[in-house]
């Protein structure tokens, strides 16, 4: 009989994970019903577990916590999303919010925040920590805010970080579940549509829009 709030926690870092689980079982009514080392595996988890939460690091590698927290929010309207991240950086938080997470708090935070945030976000309301709020999240919610994505499908944009983080057309043809040939027509379009014809400045772009930081 699983009552109570259902949480999925999504870091590369185990340790973190374990701390944040005792955090939350602290509370009678909270239970991490699952954890994942990187997006891929909590979108996985997201469609077979139907969490009601998910505690979400943004830089991971293989698929980082932007295109994670996009692609759960489309499959699982119910599920809320709450980034942890140690960047307070603006185009990390925008991307994360912009992606649909309705909350974003740092590392460094009290526990007692994420307890908070938890509670606010089931409350259908969005949450950010106070390091980041004023200036940064009026910027955030301006509709005319500039948009940084340059026309990238979410397919492309999850094919340009592998490139980034170094992984051959097989690799990411393996991780991704298409052909070489489709990873190297994808390679192309990106090139094409960024007007970028290198892998650092491929790079450099993907560092810029935060889809990695390639420090994992």
């Amino acid at each position: 009989m699983a009552m109570g709030i259902k949480i999925v926690l999504a870091d590369d870092h185990k340790i973190l994970r374990d701390g944040l689980r005792n955090i939350i079982e602290k509370n009678a009514n909270m239970s991490v019903i699952g954890e994942a080392e990187n997006g891929r595996q909590a979108m996985e988890l997201c469609t077979k577990l139907k969490p009601d939460v998910v505690v979400m690091d943004v830089a991971m590698s293989g698929l980082n916590g932007i295109e994670a927290t996009r692609q759960i929010v489309v499959e699982n309207a119910d599920c809320k999303v709450i980034a942890l991240s140690m960047y307070s950086d603006k185009r990390f938080v925008s991307g994360m919010l912009k992606a649909g997470a309705f909350g974003y708090i740092l590392k460094d935070s009290a526990s007692g925040e994420l307890i908070k945030a938890i509670k606010t976000v089931l409350a259908n309301q969005k949450y950010v920590c106070q390091q980041i709020s004023g200036i940064i999240l009026n910027e955030l919610v301006d509709s005319s805010q500039e948009n940084a994505e340059s026309g990238l499908s979410m397919r492309e944009k999850e094919v340009l970080q592998l490139i980034a983080e170094g992984k051959s057309s097989k690799e990411i043809g393996e991780i991704l579940f298409l052909s070489s040939k489709t990873v190297d027509t994808h390679r192309k379009n990106i090139m094409d549509k960024l007007e970028l014809r290198t892998l650092p400045e491929l790079t450099k772009y993907a560092i810029r829009s935060g889809l990695t930081t390639l420090d994992n």
